[in-house]
Parts: structure tokens; sequence; C-alpha cells
């Protein structure tokens, strides 16, 4: 009996210890960004078809488009990666983390990056801090095709929102 309250009291005090949490806009952070895209209908359909632009199938016919992006608190050498195929009839996520070596093309593909404070604001998608906000007033500093953006407000406000619904913490960069 005494061992089965031992191998119980064990498990509970494990069961109560905090995970490691994740860091905001690191590799397992981007893991996590990548499931909550592919959970997001306004993400995975509205980039089929956003008002009669398919944002996913401008890619150069490479078969995929990369989003970077990086908290400039903590230098362009943090950034993760997020790779968007099409899969089926949806602009699926099949990659989250560390970039992989893929070339980016302003032409097709995106690099962000903001504040800690201001990718706070766009997360919670407060006022001023929208997809148009951001860019309009330099929150959301931006590399990529900025009409095609245009062209898909609305996905891309979910996207920026996206960033505020998958947790991570903000603690002080190690590197910059």
């Amino acid at each position: 009996m005494l061992k089965q309250i031992t191998l119980v009291s064990s498990l509970l005090l494990i069961a109560s210890v905090p995970a490691h949490a994740v860091e905001f806009m690191d590799a397992a952070w981007a893991k996590q960004a990548c499931a909550a895209w592919n959970a997001d209908a306004n993400l995975t359909s509205g980039l089929m078809d956003a008002d009669g632009y398919s944002w996913i199938k401008n890619d150069n016919k490479r078969g995929y488009k990369l989003v970077q992006m990086y908290r400039t608190d903590c230098g362009e050498s943090t950034k993760v990666q997020l790779n968007i195929v099409m899969q089926g009839d949806k602009a699926t996520c099949s990659y989250g983390g560390a970039p992989d070596g893929k070339k980016m093309d302003a032409s097709y593909d995106y690099l962000m990056h903001a504040t800690d404070a201001d990718w706070t604001c766009m997360g919670e998608g407060k006022f001023g801090c929208g997809a148009m906000g951001a860019m309009a007033s330099g929150k959301l500093k931006f590399d990529g095709p900025k009409m095609e953006a245009m062209k898909v407000m609305g996905p891309f406000e979910g996207f920026l929102q996206l960033t505020g619904k998958v947790a991570g913490t903000k603690t002080e960069c190690k590197a910059k």
C-alpha cells in the first residue's frame, strides 16, 4: 500500500510541475503557430480565395510561400519561419520552426518584425494595431509583396492576431 501511495504522490508532484514555457517566436512557438494557422479557417480558406484573389497560388510555381518573422528586440538572427503550401483547397502550414534554408523571395514571401510591445498590441487586435494600422504606422516592419497583403487584408489581420493566440513568454533576448 505504501508503494502505491508513494507512486501516486510522485505522479501528482510531476503533474504539478509546470512544463517548460515556450518562448515567443522561438522554433517551438513557430511549430505551435503552424498548428494554429491550420485550425483557422480565415487563413486556410481565406488565403485560397480572398475576394477573387488566391494568395497561396502566387508562389512562382515553387509550391510554397514563406513567412518569416522575429522580435525586433532580439534581432534578425532569431527569426522563425512558417512554410505555407496549397493542400487540396486550403492554404496550409506544412512547417513551423527555425528557417529551413529555403531562399526567401520578396516578390512572393514575407519577412516581418516588430517590437515586443507592438507584437502584443497586434496580437490583441487593439485599435491602431490591426494589419492596416500596423503597416501604416510602422509598428510592423514588413518586406514582401505589400500590394498582395492589401488584397488579403482580412486574413492578414487574422494572422497578426494569431501571434497573440499562441502562448509564449517574452523574456529578455539572449542574442541580437
